[in-house]
C-alpha cells in the first residue's frame, strides 16, 4: 500500500534529516542549551532524533524549517510533556528556528490539502 500524500509531505526524508542534523552540529538543541540536564546515565542522551515542532499529527511538514535535532530523552519529553516542560520546550525550539529562519511562521508548516 502506498503513503497518502500527506504521509510523505509530513515525513522527513534522508537529505532534510541530513541538512537538520548538520545545521544543529549534530547535537541536540536541548542539551546545547543546558536549560534541560538529563542524568548522566539517561540511555536515551546518546540517541539522536528529529523532532518536529509542529507536530505530524497536527499536520506538520516534514522540512527543514519544521525539525530539531534532539536526544531521544529530549525529543520524548516534548513529545510527552510528562514533566510539564512541553510549552517551555516548544517555545525554545520555535526561537531557536526564527534565528535560522527569519521569517520563520508555524503556519506556513501545516500540510494543507491540494496546495
Amino acid at each position: 500500500m502506498s503513503k497518502s500524500r500527506r504521509t510523505k509531505a509530513c515525513t522527513f526524508d534522508k537529505g532534510t534529516i541530513a541538512r537538520i542534523i548538520s545545521r544543529d552540529g549534530d547535537t541536540c538543541i536541548f542539551c546545547a542549551s543546558g536549560r534541560w540536564p538529563l542524568a548522566k546515565k539517561d540511555f536515551g542522551a546518546h540517541i539522536r532524533d528529529i523532532a518536529h515542532v509542529v507536530n505530524r499529527s497536527q499536520g506538520g511538514l516534514g522540512v527543514e524549517q519544521n525539525g530539531v535535532t534532539a536526544c531521544r530523552s529530549h525529543h520524548q519529553l516534548l513529545d510527552n510533556g510528562n514533566k510539564g516542560l512541553r510549552a517551555e520546550m516548544l517555545d525554545f525550539a520555535e526561537c531557536y528556528l526564527k534565528e535560522q529562519y527569519p521569517g520563520w511562521d508555524r503556519e506556513k508548516l501545516v500540510y494543507k490539502k491540494g496546495v
